[in-house]
């Protein structure tokens, strides 16, 4: 199975490389790439998931079709037949088919947009700690991985490296502005509504995400990735439980090889083996498959 770890395109110059994704700079717009790295613990492994970029890209552009109505987003075309020619002619094009998009340049705003819907990962510890997440007080008595009625909006400083840090409504507003701050929280709310309900038919429940705006031409538009794995948790419905952290739809296999490990989760992490690899491609296209009701393409 072939994997993709890294892209190098002749035809247009890379910006950045973040954990998964490559950016170019494709003139008027921007050609996202997303790899087939994984990362656990804030550190990217030197073995890379196959088809885990496509898993990611195909998922992205299903919400974006399904949230079109909603909020415009930054999709110019995730067609390699209708990228520049500069791009198509390009001795490496063919590995950028089905994980790649072409977007517009939009002002990205420096704060994560998280909901969370389930009491989980950080917003658990912080709540058993003050009874509170990110300012918002909840009821006494919560349990792990209890629903939050209704979701709430915690949003973050993005880290280039390292992990986002939660912030509260308020200093989110210092940053963007007090309006901005308010259609951000209001969208974020409103578009993992919708997409916790829709995966819900499906069997897998969203326990929380996180969204990321920008600025286009005066108007607020959605921007990279939408409701993955990565970007979210996923859990199957049928395995939650109130008190419990049920098993979920990405990385958990390497968490759990890696956590086996004599290894202070500093670069460079160690190789994944084999079973590890296979189990975590199939959660990721389990995940696709289920969600979309369409196979890897």
């Amino acid at each position: 199975m072939d994997a993709v770890m890294t892209t190098e395109l002749q035809a247009v110059p890379k910006i950045r490389s973040g954990k998964v994704r490559d950016i170019y700079d494709a003139g008027d717009a921007l050609l996202i790439v997303a790899t087939d790295r994984i990362s656990a613990f804030d550190v990217v492994m030197p073995t890379p998931i196959p088809d885990k970029g496509k898993v990611l890209t195909q998922m992205t552009l299903y919400w974006l079709e399904r949230f079109g109505g909603v909020c415009p987003n930054h999709l110019i075309t995730a067609d390699l037949d209708e990228f520049p020619e500069a791009i198509r002619s390009d001795p490496s094009a063919e590995a950028l088919r089905g994980r790649s998009m072409l977007v517009r340049r939009a002002e990205v705003f420096p704060v994560e947009c998280v909901a969370r819907g389930y009491l989980v990962g950080s917003g658990w510890l912080e709540y058993q700690a003050t009874g509170e997440v990110c300012g918002h007080e909840l009821p006494e008595d919560l349990s792990e991985a209890d629903k939050l009625e209704p979701p709430i909006f915690t949003p973050a400083t993005k880290a280039e490296e390292g992990h986002d840090e939660n912030i509260s409504r308020e200093a989110a507003a210092g940053i963007v502005g007090q309006d901005t701050a308010g259609r951000l929280e209001a969208l974020t709310l409103d578009l993992y509504r919708r997409g916790a309900d829709i995966a819900r038919d499906k069997g897998i429940i969203i326990a929380d995400t996180k969204f990321e705006f920008g600025r286009y031409e005066g108007e607020l538009i959605l921007v990279d990735e939408v409701l993955t794995p990565d970007s979210s948790r996923f859990w199957p419905a049928e395995e939650w439980k109130p008190g419990t952290n049920p098993p979920s739809f990405d990385k958990q296999f390497v968490r759990d090889y890696l956590k086996t490990l004599d290894w202070d989760r500093k670069p460079p992490g160690p190789a994944l083996p084999d079973d590890v690899v296979r189990k975590t491609r199939e959660k990721y296209i389990q995940a696709l498959t289920q969600l979309t009701g369409r196979g890897l393409t």
